[in-house]
This record gives structure tokens, sequence and C-alpha cells, in this order.
């Protein structure tokens, strides 16, 4: 199953979800879709989910999409899942800024998730040979990652 979410954002993400829209995916595709006017057909919809739901559903995906949120991204680390990682970007009218583009290059460039700019691209890399992530490796590797960019960013 691949798992698509969005986080508990207000505002919509329909640039993700119209990269789903059409998709022929070969596994089942669950999707947490917030405010999105946009329905992915042939999905399992959520609006939101309770945390723990969420949790649940990322530990029995084989693939995690998510927005580039550090919640989402962290949320998918934690339970052994390199995501997917889709920024919404301010130019879009997604979030205030590009915050989620700077997170999200940096948690790709440290090897932690694999990052998709352009959500028309979603498609061909998940059907990519997917990369996994070794906690043994990961946790380490993360926890001096965030040290270094709560760091540069808070000061």
């Amino acid at each position: 199953m691949i798992l698509v979410a969005v986080g508990a954002s207000h505002i919509p993400f329909d640039r993700l979800m119209r990269a789903l829209d059409g998709a022929d995916f070969a596994e089942p595709l669950v999707v947490q879709h917030g405010p999105s006017a946009v329905r992915p057909p042939n999905a399992r919809l959520l609006e939101f989910a309770p945390a723990q739901e969420l949790a649940a559903l990322v530990r029995e995906a084989s693939a995690v999409v998510t927005h580039a949120g550090v919640g989402s991204i962290l949320l998918a680390l934690t339970n052994g899942k390199r995501p997917f990682v889709v920024p919404r970007l301010g130019a879009h009218g997604e979030t205030v800024d590009d915050h989620q583009l700077e997170s999200a290059r940096r948690f790709s460039a440290a090897g932690l998730v694999t990052l998709v700019e352009d959500p028309a691209d979603l498609p061909a890399a998940l059907a990519a040979p997917r990369e996994t992530l070794s906690m043994e490796r990961g946790e380490p590797r993360l926890v001096a990652e965030l040290r270094s960019y709560v760091t540069e960013v808070v000061g």
C-alpha cells in the first residue's frame, strides 16, 4: 500500500492530489487529503487521521509520500520509512513561504528522504527502485541533521 499524507494544514495541497489523479499504481493507495477538493479516484480517502492511525498506516505502507512538514517527515522516519517528500510552495498558495522546500532539500542532502520537487514526477519516482532507511544509520544522522538545522534556523 502507498500512503499519501498532506498533514493537518488548513490549506489544500491540490497540486499533489492532481498528480495522483490518473496515475496507475500497482498497489492500493490511501490518501489523507486534508481540505483539498481534489479526490484521487481508486484510493481510500481520509480527510484527516488521528496520530495513532496515521502512524499505523505509515508502518503498514510500502511507500510513504508526504508534504515536507517536519512533523510528517519525522513520523515516517521514526517508523522506519524513507519518505517521498513533495514540498508545499508559497508561489502556489500552499504555505506562507518556501520553508518546506528548504527543509526538504536539507533532509534530501542528508540522505533521509527522496525529494520530489514537482508533484508531476511522483508516479515515476514511486515506480523506480525504492531506497530503504536503515534506522541504525539513519537515527544518528537524523539527530545530527536536526540539531544542525535548528541551530542554523533558531540560532
